[in-house]
Order: C-alpha cells, then structure tokens, then sequence
C-alpha cells in the first residue's frame, strides 16, 4: 500500500462552505503567488476555507510535492498542480 496523505479527508460531497482547500508551495514561487491570487478568489466567493502550506517547513510534503508545486488540494486529495485553472477548482468545490 502506498503513503498516505496527512492531509486527507474523508471523501464526501458537502457544500463549498464545508470544503477546504490546500494550497502547497514555498516562499519566493511565482506560480505559488499565482496560484494563492485564485484560490483566494474562488475560496473567497464560494465561501470556502482554505490554507497554505509550506513544503519547505514540512518533510512529508516536501517528499510528495516538491517538483509539483505550488499544489492545491481539495478536502487532502491533489486536485492540481503548478497552474490553476479557476473554473475547474470552482467544479470542484461544486459552483
């Protein structure tokens, strides 16, 4: 059996108000800082919460997402990666 992801949650579908979004990345990531403008947005209009991680701070992510950063995880379950794309996360938080 592979890891398992520390930040996974039990798989259900809730209402964005219920979602969390994760946003993987490090200090000084220009797609990190592209990344957290949408997140914050959508997040934002969709009444989603949502944090951001530090891979540098964190061993466990640096093992599993550093040549994917920045890395957004939807409820702990990778949704993408290094771009993205605002209406697919809006999709996926069910807008």
């Amino acid at each position: 059996m592979g890891a398992m992801n520390p930040l996974r949650r039990a798989s259900r579908k809730a209402p964005p108000t219920e979602r969390l979004v994760t946003l993987v990345g490090r200090p000084g990531c220009h797609l990190c800082d592209d990344a957290r403008r949408v997140v914050s947005e959508v997040c934002g209009d969709l009444g989603a919460r949502w944090e951001e991680k530090d891979i540098e701070r964190d061993a466990e992510l640096h093992r599993m997402y550093w040549e994917q950063i920045p890395v957004v995880l939807v409820d702990g379950e990778q949704h993408t990666f290094w771009r993205v794309d605002e209406g697919r996360l809006r999709r996926a938080l069910g807008a």
